[in-house]
């Protein structure tokens, strides 16, 4: 999508989703600041969803402030850091992969239930390359999101629980299994151009038909919990570090 192209579909986000809710009925604060501001967050949002879910995270703060035709000053009022921009974009979807995780625990069948929600997780990464890495990233700041993940967390232990006692996930299972499915997802998803749809489906196939217990042969033990959550943090910083100079010199120029 072109940036002309890009600047129209703001201006549809603004017209359908934009919100003029929280508005100050205080008569001494100016009303089309009020609205010039919201129109800024609204654009910021919209652009920011869209070249997050076409090219990733790999995005720079300025990118995005150029696409929404705001100053790069602006954006930083609106958005301090740039985990404070992902969270905000991403925080809906975090709460469909908690939906996720509910809806498969609420299946009658178990195995079932497992196999789904790690097929609809996979799909989400698939329609945003953005989410695909969020998924493996950690925001200790943002507790609201977070808050979130420990909850899908909870759910998906659970899940684990329950398609185990059914007697088709494999014992050696474990929770961290899926984060290493997630990071390699995303690196299917960003690196597998137009057959990143029919890469990430067999990539899911080969990994559900290892976790059924009737699948011969053993296991390599799994990673430590603790070495997977070093790995998020990791993944987090490496997209703190796409907070650039070049950002920070458009701050200090556009102040």
């Amino acid at each position: 999508m072109n940036l002309p192209q890009r600047q129209n579909e703001v201006e549809r986000c603004l017209h359908f989703g934009g919100t003029l809710s929280g508005m100050s009925t205080n008569p001494t604060v100016r009303p089309t600041l009020r609205r010039d501001a919201e129109r800024n967050r609204a654009a910021l949002m919209c652009t920011a969803r869209q070249v997050f879910a076409e090219r990733g995270l790999n995005v720079s703060m300025a990118e995005v402030a150029r696409e929404a035709g705001v100053g790069i000053a602006t954006l930083y009022r609106r958005f301090p850091t740039r985990e404070s921009l992902l969270v905000n974009v991403f925080d809906d979807k975090m709460t469909i992969y908690v939906d996720a995780v509910n809806a498969a625990l609420a299946q009658s069948d178990p195995w079932r239930g497992f196999c789904d929600y790690i097929e609809r997780v996979c799909a989400m990464q698939l329609g945003d390359r953005g989410f695909a890495n969020v998924l493996t990233m950690t925001f200790p700041d943002e507790i609201l999101f977070e808050d979130k993940r420990a909850v899908a967390y909870r759910g998906f232990e659970k899940l684990i629980s329950k398609a185990k006692r059914a007697g088709r996930l494999r014992l050696e299972f474990r929770s961290q299994d899926l984060v290493v499915l997630l990071m390699a997802n995303a690196g299917v998803v960003a690196g597998s151009g137009d057959a990143a749809e029919i890469a990430s489906r067999r990539l899911v196939s080969y990994f559900l038909a290892a976790a059924d217990r009737e699948c011969e042969g053993e296991l390599a033990p799994a990673p430590s919990t603790q070495d997977m959550e070093a790995a998020m943090r990791r993944s987090t910083g490496r997209e703190r570090d796409l907070e650039t100079e070049t950002d920070r010199k458009h701050l200090t120029t556009n102040k």
